[in-house]
């Protein structure tokens, strides 16, 4: 039998031969490819012997949705995905998607399947934290768009002739109004900060003045700080810390690269603040565990913070002192809407925060733009009170 048949148009019927199982029976291995010469062919028929020899092939036909996830896993998503996609593709499929699916042939799996899965990420007992009720809109969404990208590629390889995925409507996704703090609820976490932690009343300090986001909070260094000029030089953002493991790259948008002024105050304060770092520095010694960063905001020995670990320390700060519940996302936002209502003008706003361009900020703030509109116009009713009454 030949190794290489041409069965049609583009189409190679490929056949390996890997000796006898241990009954005395030959071993057969088939697969039907897709190429426009027979050179592509046996280029295809080279790779399918390969993984035969190596005991790594799987019968499309017998490859269960786990089989293919390993396959989706090594040769697209850690060459392809970013970090921190990489990070929540993989939770997902660990904690939800893999003990659904896992091991259901692939070309069994329909878009009812799909469908009643998602269903049930909106039911009690969904969550991770173990809390009332099911995902959020946006999480749900996010297994919906794993589960296409790895049934994508499943079609493009030809594991599958369709992408079930396809046929589902994708689900929807509910925002949940933001309300930052105002200035009382601000002056009120500022004292409770007194109480707490040097590092963490410091980092809390400059994410309420600057607005920068967490990642590029945790990537600053020192070098990046003009403690003369009180100016930040946003450059880079720490996107992962654990274990060892850091990942420190250039922030992702050129709108994100950009200069933050300080207010006097906090330049003070952070002038205090680098020299209690030094000091801290030359204490440790060879203790010192910083290697070639110098971070603002890290461990007593330099060794970066873990990249979750602002959001857990500030949920605990606020059920602690009793304070409204924001996420700590929400002090960028709160630091946004503090200055429109000083009538700081969208377009300042927008380059400190980073936005791509002003139509992002208008977005976002637009009911809090549209109330510092309104009371900038109310205060023409003085004037015109006073020019009628005369």
């Amino acid at each position: 039998m030949a190794n290489i048949q041409k069965r049609g148009d583009n189409s190679w019927f490929l056949t390996v031969n890997a000796g006898k199982d241990i009954n005395g029976k030959y071993k057969r291995f088939t697969k039907t490819v897709h190429c426009r010469t027979k050179r592509e062919a046996e280029s295809e028929y080279a790779k399918f012997r390969l993984e035969v020899e190596a005991e790594e092939y799987i019968a499309p036909e017998k490859m269960t949705f786990g089989a293919f996830v390993e396959e989706w896993y090594s040769k697209y998503a850690v060459k392809h995905l970013a970090f921190k996609t990489l990070y929540t593709c993989r939770t997902n499929l660990k904690i939800r998607i893999l003990p659904a699916f896992q091991h259901i042939p692939i070309k069994d799996i329909k878009p009812l399947h799909v469908v009643d899965y998602l269903d049930k990420l909106e039911k009690n007992n969904s969550r991770r934290d173990k809390k009332s009720g099911g995902l959020s809109s946006g999480s749900i969404q996010i297994n919906h768009r794993i589960l296409k990208n790895i049934f994508k590629r499943a079609v493009e390889w030809r594991v599958i002739k369709r992408n079930p995925v396809n046929d589902v409507q994708k689900p929807k996704v509910t925002s949940k109004e933001v309300v930052p703090y105002d200035e009382t609820e601000v002056s009120e976490m500022l004292r409770a900060l007194q109480k707490e932690p040097y590092h963490w009343r410091i980092l809390i300090t400059v994410a309420l003045t600057t607005g920068l986001r967490r990642s590029e909070l945790l990537g600053l260094e020192w070098k990046h700080v003009d403690l003369s000029s009180g100016v930040i030089d946003v450059k880079q953002t720490m996107v992962h810390a654990n274990k060892g493991e850091v990942i420190v790259k250039q922030p992702k948008t050129k709108k994100s690269v950009r200069k933050v002024a300080l207010p006097s105050s906090v330049l003070e304060e952070l002038k205090e603040y680098h020299a209690y770092r030094i000091k801290e520095r030359n204490d440790m010694g060879d203790a010192w565990n910083g290697g070639e960063w110098f971070f603002l905001f890290s461990h007593a020995n330099g060794h970066p913070l873990h990249h979750e670990r602002p959001y857990q320390w500030f949920r605990q700060f606020v059920q602690k002192n009793k304070l409204r519940y924001i996420r700590f996302h929400d002090l960028r936002h709160t630091s946004a809407t503090l200055l429109i209502n000083q009538g700081v003008h969208a377009k300042i706003i927008s380059e400190r925060l980073g936005h791509g361009s002003i139509t992002t900020t208008m977005n976002i703030y637009g009911h809090a733009l549209r109330t510092a509109d309104q009371a900038a116009a109310d205060k023409f009713d003085s004037l015109f009170t006073i020019k009628t009454a005369q």
